[in-house]
């Protein structure tokens, strides 16, 4: 069988997609829009030592696989035809015999996986417990610490790496990243001279928001080159009167009192069975009255298991864990002394902010690959444009949870109805 023949034998005859390998041989319709053109043996290998999202990653990072009718910086639209077309059907006995023999040995042997790629679960594990400090330090790293220049090309003058919120579908991804800051100060009921402390604050976008407007800022990252990007920015702005950013876990912050807690792209990184900690700690950060937002991808439904995928886990986020915004209001409650006042999805912006960074990455592709190298950025287009096509189908959301701590009064000391402007 040529590849060809074992593509088809795997994935039917009825193609949308056009497959062409290095043996010469093709399948599909030759005047397909997209399709995957597999460019050398290692691909294949693979291909077939990590059957599925790992393997497929593996081959195009490197290089051995071509997406086939989109840019590397932005491969949404032949994603989406591969998404409909890759559904494997599991081959006779008589079927995976013949694959095998025609393949040969030499592709069932396990090869180095691209430089991109971080430690499996199991070998993290023998560098520190899951969610340890030291762990957590070395999965931020890993993923943020890439190259502040890097950074800038793909997000854009904003430099903020979360959802952004829309104020219309026309929005640019610049007002829609500074209505999401809007919004968050609004619901914390920020006023000149109250004091914000935001956990896991990236390059220091809300910090700096919330300082420009007279209140009293503190950022955490676990990331030096965030921390040392935002004080720097916030020294260039004239806002160190205001605004500070601590390369620190949030678990140093010994400070107390704050007037609210914004937590922003940071529960991603918790892992489900330490919300009921991390919630704590945010919550006796605060004075009572004070007010807590979280802001974090979720999934749909709260059945799933919390773990990332193989791709997600291996090239983009380590320990990351997402779980359902039912668990999430529900662990916030369970710390107690905390009401939840209000909560709301955010699915559809998130799908728009990533089309606007993979927007970004291609009108910088030639810069961005001098930064980082191909393979690097490859991964990160391929990253965006599937995760994008994750938040459209709602595989994944994005909710805000807000909350009060609790005074001694059983009142919360806020509107009866939200005060702030959607």
């Amino acid at each position: 069988m040529n590849l060809a023949e074992i593509f088809e034998t795997l994935l039917g005859k009825e193609l949308g997609i056009r497959f062409t390998a290095y043996d010469g041989s093709s399948a599909g319709p030759e005047d397909a829009a997209f399709g995957l053109d597999l460019k050398t043996p290692r691909g294949t290998t693979y291909l077939v030592t990590a059957p599925g999202e790992l393997g497929l990653a593996r081959a195009y990072v490197s290089g051995d696989l071509e997406l086939v009718g989109g840019h590397p910086g932005d491969p949404y639209g032949a994603l989406q035809a591969l998404a409909g077309d890759l559904k494997f059907t599991k081959p006779s006995p008589l079927q995976l015999a013949a694959i095998a023999k025609s393949l040969g040995t030499e592709h069932f042997k396990p090869i180095a996986p691209p430089p991109q790629e971080t430690l499996p679960r199991w070998r993290r594990f023998a560098e520190g417990l899951r969610h340890s400090r030291g762990r957590d330090a070395e999965a931020i790293q890993y993923h943020y610490d890439v190259s502040n220049a890097f950074y800038e090309l793909v997000l854009g003058p904003a430099m903020t790496y979360t959802c952004a919120v829309y104020p219309d579908r026309d929005a640019s991804l610049e007002a829609a990243q500074e209505n999401k800051y809007r919004l968050i100060f609004d619901k914390l009921a920020l006023k000149p001279g109250d004091r914000l402390l935001d956990v896991g604050c990236g390059w220091g976008g809300m910090v700096r928001y919330a300082a420009r407007r007279g209140v009293h800022a503190l950022g955490v990252t676990l990331s030096k080159e965030q921390a040392s990007w935002a004080q720097q920015a916030i020294v260039d702005e004239g806002l160190s009167e205001f605004g500070e950013v601590r390369h620190s876990d949030y678990r140093d912050i010994t400070e107390t009192g704050f007037d609210a807690v914004s937590s922003i792209g940071l529960t991603e990184h918790i892992g489900v069975a330490n919300y009921p900690a991390y919630f704590g700690f945010l919550r006796d950060r605060l004075r009572p009255g004070g007010l807590l937002l979280n802001h974090c991808i979720t999934r749909p439904e709260n059945k799933t298991r919390a773990k990332a995928g193989p791709f997600i886990d291996r090239y983009v986020f380590p320990d990351g864990e997402l779980t359902g915004a039912g668990t999430i209001i529900s662990k916030l409650q369970d710390v107690g002394g905390m009401e939840v006042l209000h909560e709301e999805n955010f699915r559809e912006h998130y799908a728009m902010t990533l089309r606007d960074w993979n927007r970004y990455l291609v009108s910088n592709w030639d810069a961005a690959v001098a930064e980082v190298g191909e393979a690097t950025a490859r991964q990160w287009g391929l990253y965006m444009a599937g995760c994008r096509i994750g938040f459209e189908r709602d595989v994944v959301e994005l909710h805000h949870v807000l909350a009060v701590k609790k005074g001694d009064e059983s009142l919360p000391n806020t509107p009866l109805r939200p005060w702030w402007t959607p």
